[in-house]
């Protein structure tokens, strides 16, 4: 088969810009309106995009002065663009930290149920003192500490998801059998942090499981990758680190006994497009030219986990700061940022404004050819099987790149031109159904 980009769209209220909302066309409440969304799904299945993405925290970012806050729950949401759609992936963003494995199960089961087969479930393990505390906790557990946690939560929901067997159903009217209970596996699951007993309450689904992303760059983040992860985004900068990223996950996995092929990188890009490289940077100017410095600067603050009124806008980032080790939230994000600052010697001011597009993304000015030729350098060297497809503004900037860029992909036999048979997410990403783990038992023991 010839390899092909994986395109995630990534929907982020107005853009991924900070700024995006203040432009003319853009619409301040489109966050809340269902109808942006089911737009948006539309362009991207327009676009044969493999998936849809939202992000998603359990709490309120920032304060509400600086872009749009609040979000519609991704499950909920992603339901209801189920309807909308045939053939996109969904996939939602759901805690570790701060749900239980019983009824996030659930949800998954039911949304690849209801889509028929393209849930996908971006495992995350939150960082930031503001989610515990909306949790009865004074602080966020330690970075180890929610990994493990993770792991275990997710060993739970892949337990649950297998307690139907596939033929569990078995429907003899004549008989009056609707199930084998032989076929029900409740997992009597004791552990460090969870006791669950009962099977699902809900069969097993299209794809059995709902295809599992990650998206953590940290140590602790790359080892769960490299244990359970099906595609994994990734923040680089880089073409030399994408590939350093790349290469390091690809071994991790292979070491797990897993097979590197079925795990795919998806790195962030932030494509600002215009018919010329200088209209493109207008665009990208135009931008810049709305962020607030003050929220910018409140909001690296937070995250260099620095005292407020530390940095100066016109000064470089001060020398002593903290090492990623002292550092209990988003670690290799951290080091990104910090990495990008001291490489290209950015002032504070500067540094905000690159972060206002990406929050540590590739954000990426050019025309449509030139944006397509750095997607296929990435792919095809070693960087990236796909990407995950950012656009600063929306509705315009998805359809920008749908209309514009993805037919130069195609026609350099990069991206598929059409879905063919409705197929699941899974098959999309050219990943097996995973067998039933009971089942095999079984069978292993006859």
């Amino acid at each position: 088969m010839t390899r092909r980009l994986h395109l995630n769209a990534f929907l982020m209220n107005t853009g991924h810009h900070e700024a995006s909302w203040r432009l003319p066309e853009s619409d301040p409440y489109a966050h809340v309106d269902l109808a942006h969304y089911v737009g948006l799904a539309r362009i991207a299945e327009r676009g044969t995009f493999d998936s849809l993405f939202l992000a998603d925290g359990p709490q309120l970012w920032n304060d509400i002065a600086q872009r749009p806050s609040g979000a519609l729950e991704p499950l909920t949401l992603l339901t209801a663009l189920a309807t909308a759609t045939e053939h996109i992936g969904l996939i939602a963003t759901a805690s570790t930290s701060y749900n239980s494995p019983y009824n996030l199960a659930r949800r998954f089961a039911s949304l690849d149920i209801v889509s028929g087969g393209r849930a996908g479930w971006n495992i995350v393990t939150t960082a930031g003192a503001e989610a515990a505390r909306n949790f009865g906790l004074d602080a966020e557990p330690a970075h180890a500490e929610r990994y493990a946690r993770a792991a275990e939560f997710l060993d739970v929901a892949l337990k649950l998801w297998d307690s139907w067997e596939d033929d569990a159903i078995v429907g003899d009217k004549a008989a009056g059998v609707w199930g084998d209970d032989a076929k029900i596996h409740p997992p009597r699951h004791k552990g460090r942090y969870f006791s669950v007993a009962g099977a699902l309450n809900v069969p097993r689904t299209p794809q059995g499981y709902p295809l599992l992303v990650q998206a953590g760059s940290s140590e602790d983040g790359k080892a769960f990758a490299a244990r359970y992860a099906e595609a994994v985004f990734t923040a680089q900068q880089t073409l030399a680190d994408a590939q350093a990223f790349y290469a390091d996950l690809k071994s991790r996995t292979a070491a797990a006994g897993r097979d590197p092929e079925h795990i795919k990188v998806l790195p962030g890009i932030v494509p600002v497009i215009g018919s010329t490289e200088a209209e493109a940077r207008a665009n990208e100017q135009v931008l810049e030219d709305h962020i607030v410095p003050a929220h910018g600067l409140a909001r690296l603050e937070r995250l260099l986990q620095l005292k407020p009124g530390t940095l100066e806008l016109d000064r470089q980032l001060p020398a002593d700061l903290p090492s990623e080790d002292a550092v209990e939230g988003a670690k290799s994000r951290y080091t990104l940022i910090v990495q990008l600052a001291r490489r290209e010697r950015l002032t504070v001011r500067r540094l905000i404004g690159r972060l206002g597009g990406g929050r540590g993304h590739l954000t990426f000015a050019g025309t449509p050819e030139q944006v397509a030729d750095a997607i296929g350098t990435w792919f095809t060297q070693g960087a990236a099987d796909g990407f995950n497809i950012m656009p600063a503004v929306l509705p315009s900037g998805l359809e920008t790149f749908v209309e514009q860029v993805v037919p130069i992909l195609r026609a350099r036999g990069l991206l598929r031109t059409e879905y063919g048979p409705r197929r699941t997410l899974r098959d999309r990403y050219g990943l097996p159904r995973p067998a039933n783990q009971y089942a095999l038992r079984e069978n292993a023991l006859v």
